[in-house]
């Protein structure tokens, strides 16, 4: 009868151990930043001895030198040169600092100091967990559209995400500050977020819609729709099957892992671009792990509803995506390859832009320390005129290499 007491307790204790690790590594999962990966690693870091304070500074440089080689209308002037915006960078030089507190509250404020005005805040969050399946985000962070974008900073298979996630859109309009495109980005808001059973993720905030650079409020209502705030209304969902999948597209040190993600996403951005049109976005978007193998697909749609004072009454709509894959070819050595496509001048024109990429990535100390170098070509097909095809790579070099040396702790 002891005997089986004693069994018995074991049993219970071993489970609530089992529990409390669980609970644990719930907690330690949500303590990121979106710009190194964080999750499992013990690192830099300061905390109490319970557990339910930790302090974890981070940082991310990146250094890059490009050659871009134009068209000679590509940077809208026959007299430019057609190498130009070549030389040296800093994309990114970020320091900043995540943590979590009282055991519910996970918070993050990162400096990007490469960039400037509002934008050189990346990021200030707090997350409060409910419980896992329901956790509340309030401050600046990515707005939850885009595998691409949000695929953590520093683990990207290219050196620069794809061009039709950040190229503006052309319009055949001269309206001033009206420059949208597919990515929307960081901004300043409020989201509900959680895992359902380990496979289910959700998303859905609203934002001021106004992007990185702005960190006021400065929105008012709508003026064709009197009830509506001019603001930013976002949602993603994504089903992954084989559990959750880790937001990086390529780590030396996770090179058995298994998993699959499928969502979808869409925004409404209620009379953005300086009250000029509602903006609707929609997505779709595929990634796979599988060993040494990365795989994303993704396509997205806008469409530009122009607001009654500009006088225009036919939408613009655009579409753009991108397939990519990487595999590791030793467990230091990764190749990538990457179609990118984007119709930039709305669907009337008929044309579109091919952007085939090339890449390899070199981890000299994983994704701390890393080399990553990029060939990528810029094509035009299928447009009405000469004039819509000249548009349609404005801004874009007809050749690109890129070379990137990125250090983070």
């Amino acid at each position: 009868m002891k005997k089986h007491t004693f069994a018995a307790a074991l049993c219970g204790l071993l489970t609530l151990t089992s529990t409390h690790l669980s609970a644990q590594e719930v907690d330690d999962k949500y303590v990121e930043n979106d710009v190194v990966s964080l999750a499992g690693k013990k690192g830099f870091s300061f905390s109490t001895k319970a557990g339910d304070f930790l302090f974890k500074p981070y940082a991310l440089v990146q250094a890059s030198a490009c050659l871009n080689r134009y068209d000679d209308l590509g940077l809208e002037t026959p007299y430019a040169d057609n190498i130009a915006n070549t030389g040296f960078a800093i994309p990114n030089a970020i320091l900043g600092f995540t943590g979590k507190a009282f055991g519910k509250v996970t918070f993050n404020l990162s400096i990007n100091a490469a960039k400037s005005g509002g934008a050189l805040l990346q990021q200030a969050w707090f997350d409060i967990a409910m419980k896992e399946s329901l956790r509340i985000r309030v401050g600046k962070f990515k707005t939850p559209f885009m595998h691409a974008y949000l695929s953590t900073l520093g683990e990207t298979l290219f050196p620069v995400l794809p061009t039709s996630s950040t190229a503006t859109v052309v319009l055949p309009y001269d309206l001033p500050y009206v420059n949208p495109n597919f990515a929307t980005g960081f901004d300043l808001g409020i989201q509900l977020h959680g895992l359902i059973h380990g496979k289910w993720n959700y998303q859905v905030g609203i934002f001021n819609g106004t992007g990185a650079d702005v960190n006021v409020a400065s929105k008012t209502m709508c003026d064709d729709h009197k009830w509506l705030p001019a603001l930013l209304y976002s949602g993603r969902f994504a089903y992954m099957p084989k559990g959750e999948m880790p937001a990086s597209q390529g780590d030396p040190n996770n090179l058995k892992s298994d998993k699959m993600l499928i969502g979808v996403s869409a925004s409404y951005n209620a009379e953005a671009e300086s009250k000029s049109s509602n903006d609707l976005r929609v997505g779709a978007e595929f990634a796979m792990m599988k060993n040494r193998f990365y795989l994303a697909a993704e396509a997205y749609y806008m469409n530009m509803h122009f607001t009654k004072i500009q006088n225009k009454s036919d939408d613009m709509n655009f579409w753009g995506g991108y397939v990519q894959a990487g595999y590791f070819i030793t467990s230091k050595l990764q190749g990538a390859l990457r179609y990118d496509f984007m119709d930039r001048n709305g669907l009337d024109t008929g044309g579109l832009l091919n952007m085939p990429a090339i890449g390899v990535n070199y981890y000299f100390f994983g994704n701390n320390l890393k080399l990553q170098v990029m060939y990528q070509y810029m094509g035009r097909t299928g447009d009405n005129t000469q004039n819509d095809r000249d548009e349609a790579g404005i801004g874009l070099a007809r050749h690109n290499a890129t070379a990137m040396l990125q250090f983070t702790f």
